[in-house]
């Protein structure tokens, strides 16, 4: 057998490396490919011709799939980078390149609307000084570049990354729009419909597996230019690629957690490097790790200080829960006067929304949890409901029934306590739901309405929370993090944040961060049409801690002040993004197991950094310890933290030290994730 017909494939399988296999027939990288693999047929993507023969007997390729044309080299070099970087089998990356079905595949039509409503057209928008500046500067780029639009909310970054794919389209090139999943909503979609009507395809989770197939055929085969989506399009291959946006880049859920745990952001900017095209990153709270990039020069920084229109950024006004008791005389009376509010209201945010209803405008009110309580708890006893599977409590939703937010497990609500049997259990906390019956009793009259997990269970339903909301049949919206991300509604002049203090506390290195952004865009809902001249919007954050550095900087909208004091924390501990940091996760149903492998997988490290001392000397290894929640799903969790300040040393570490992974005892699984978003 000559070596020119040995291949080196990368099959759907967990291996971490090519196999090779013997085929006739030329062939190309990139080709998908049919082959055996044991007992069973596996597709598998051509990487190249094998440069040594192995010295065992070579299967040979079944068939060459047809229907897909060679990924570009480029793509596949895109590919090879993310299996070597994120640790994970390249055969199992290269399958999300494909589409979920055959193209040839009959179906019924579907009664769904469009994926891509036809709207009429607009018209550009006149751009402001620094949109203008902004969009030249970024337009001169048209090789690799990556780019850091800093705009505060409703400064108007779309429309500079309109104007930037309309020059992408003149140069007969195509662009790729990537947005967080709970920002795919009608209204970004039908903004970009409306500037470039039948050129747009878009993928994301809401789409049947056929819609996801046509719209994938749509682009792949030139029928559109611009490819709207989750972090997933980037794996659609777009021919003639000119420019690559991440709008929210900052966003959390740009991170995969499953299987390839790769970051959206991240991902897109290696492939602007190997496709050569600019990448422009957006946002009014850039992550840490953008923003240092953008200090440190490797990216450009561009930065939007107004809103559009000159329209004042709303004011912010702190509220601190604890003084809401007193002896004071004066304000017992006060007390008195707004004896019939709940525990969860303060008198100010009551006030400023009977206000801004009675003027005929819309309030948010912005809750991160569900339910109508965070969890049940018996007076006498202390017990509380807990899921089975996970350890956590469970959440009571419509006063009848327990959920577990993690797996999903459902019980029944049982007033009497299962374990003294003599007291009855009692709600405690705060949620969306228990939030909704209070205002219905104190706003009567009012239309009222919910955005969280339970009620918006799909797309249509959040197109008709949307379309109710613009038309102002809404009054008062109450959500959690759904609504605080990206949505504009004209008459919206009130957001208040119930309880700012959810998420101060977690056991994570980045949950400062998140709590500034969070509280940061969700003020950003607040009176972004209102008028140069006319009364800003108003934001009530309401909380227990006055003190805490989110609150302090984003009640004087100061990112960079947030920024350089966060960052000099970081740096002092070696975390990202002054450090690079990988998580192990040690889980497995067996407690006893786990508790072992994590052990040893600790020596192994301790090991690894003896044996190399100039290449892994700056290696912290913390842990093994038990995972913030250290049972989910019936499995048990243990964590390992690798982290350094010398980047480059990280990966190569932690692929020495998980090696084939044959140490591991049966039944126990090592999750490698490459920096983690999340620590929980």
């Amino acid at each position: 057998m000559s070596s020119a017909s040995l291949w080196r494939v990368a099959v759907d399988a967990p291996i971490s490396e090519a196999l090779t296999y013997s085929c006739e027939e030329p062939l190309q990288r990139g080709q998908l490919v049919n082959v055996p693999l044991g007992r069973r047929k596996v597709k598998g993507l051509v990487l190249g011709p094998a440069t040594e023969t192995p010295e065992f007997a070579i299967k040979s390729i079944d068939s060459i799939d047809t229907d897909y044309a060679p990924l570009p080299d480029s793509f596949v070099k895109w590919l090879e980078w993310l299996a070597q970087y994120y640790l994970h089998p390249i055969g199992q990356v290269v399958q999300s390149a494909f589409p979920p079905l055959r193209k040839a595949e009959k179906h019924r039509q579907s009664k769904r609307p469009p994926v891509i409503p036809q709207l009429e057209a607009d018209t550009n928008l006149h751009l402001t000084d620094e949109q203008q500046k902004s969009f030249e500067d970024i337009a001169k780029h048209t090789g690799f570049s990556t780019h850091l639009i800093f705009g505060v909310t409703g400064s108007g970054k779309t429309e500079i990354y309109l104007r930037l794919l309309e020059e992408v389209l003149k140069r007969g090139q195509r662009g790729i729009v990537l947005v967080p999943e709970i920002s795919l909503t009608p209204q970004l979609i039908h903004r970009f419909a409306r500037r470039f009507g039948d050129k747009i395809a878009a993928l994301h989770s809401q789409l049947t597996d056929r819609e996801r197939t046509n719209q994938w055929w749509d682009i792949v085969e030139g029928r559109k230019s611009i490819l709207i989506g989750a972090r997933s399009a980037l794996f659609c291959p777009v021919a003639d690629l000119g420019l690559i946006i991440v709008d929210e880049e900052h966003e959390p859920s740009f991170k995969q957690d499953e299987k390839l745990k790769y970051n959206g952001r991240d991902a897109a900017v290696m492939m602007g490097k190997m496709l050569n095209c600019p990448v422009v990153l957006g946002s009014a709270t850039p992550s840490l790790e953008s923003w240092k990039n953008a200090q440190d020069g490797k990216y450009h920084l561009h930065t939007l200080r107004r809103r559009v229109a000159n329209r004042a950024l709303p004011d912010i006004e702190v509220i601190d829960l604890r003084h809401q008791k007193s002896d004071d005389d004066e304000k017992k009376k006060s007390i008195e006067k707004y004896s019939h509010l709940p525990f969860w209201l303060s008198p100010d945010l009551y006030e400023r929304m009977g206000e801004v209803l009675e003027r005929g405008d819309q309030a948010a009110l912005f809750l991160n949890r569900r339910g109508v309580a965070q969890m049940v708890v018996c007076p006498a006893c202390g017990h509380t409901r807990e899921c089975p599977n996970c350890d956590i409590s469970l959440t009571l939703h419509a006063h009848s029934h327990l959920i577990c937010h993690y797996c999903d497990y459902h019980e029944n609500f049982k007033t009497k306590c299962p374990d003294c049997k003599e007291a009855e259990l009692e709600a405690i906390g705060l949620g969306t739901e228990l939030l909704e019956n209070d205002l219905t009793r104190l706003f009567p009259g009012k239309i009222i309405a919910r955005a969280d997990r339970d009620e918006i269970q799909n797309r249509a339903d959040l197109e008709d929370l949307i379309s109710r909301m613009e038309t102002g049949e809404i009054d008062i919206l109450v959500g959690t993090q759904m609504i605080a991300k990206g949505l504009d509604f004209p008459k919206l002049k009130l957001v208040g944040l119930v309880l700012a203090d959810v998420g101060f506390n977690l056991p994570d290195f980045r949950a400062t961060e998140r709590s500034f952004q969070l509280i940061t865009q969700m003020s950003g809902r607040s009176g972004r049409h209102v008028k140069e001249g006319e009364s800003p919007g108003k934001v009530i954050i309401q909380t227990f801690n006055v003190e805490h550095e989110s609150i302090n900087f984003a009640r004087n909208h100061d990112f960079e002040g947030f920024a350089k004091h966060e960052l000099m924390a970081r740096a002092q501990l070696n975390y990202p993004p002054a450090g690079r940091l990988v998580s192990f996760r040690i889980q497995g149903t067996h407690l006893g197991k786990v508790e072992e492998t994590a052990g040893l997988l600790a020596r192994r490290a301790f090991a690894l950094k003896t044996q190399f001392p100039q290449q892994y000397g700056s290696i912290e290894v913390l842990g093994p310890a038990e995972a913030p929640l250290s049972k989910l799903r019936g499995q048990f969790r243990y964590h390992l933290l690798v982290k350094s300040a010398q980047l480059a040393a990280v990966n190569p570490f932690s692929r020495q030290l998980l090696g084939d992974q044959d140490w591991v005892p049966s039944g126990i699984k090592i999750l490698i994730d490459i920096d983690p978003m999340s620590l929980l």
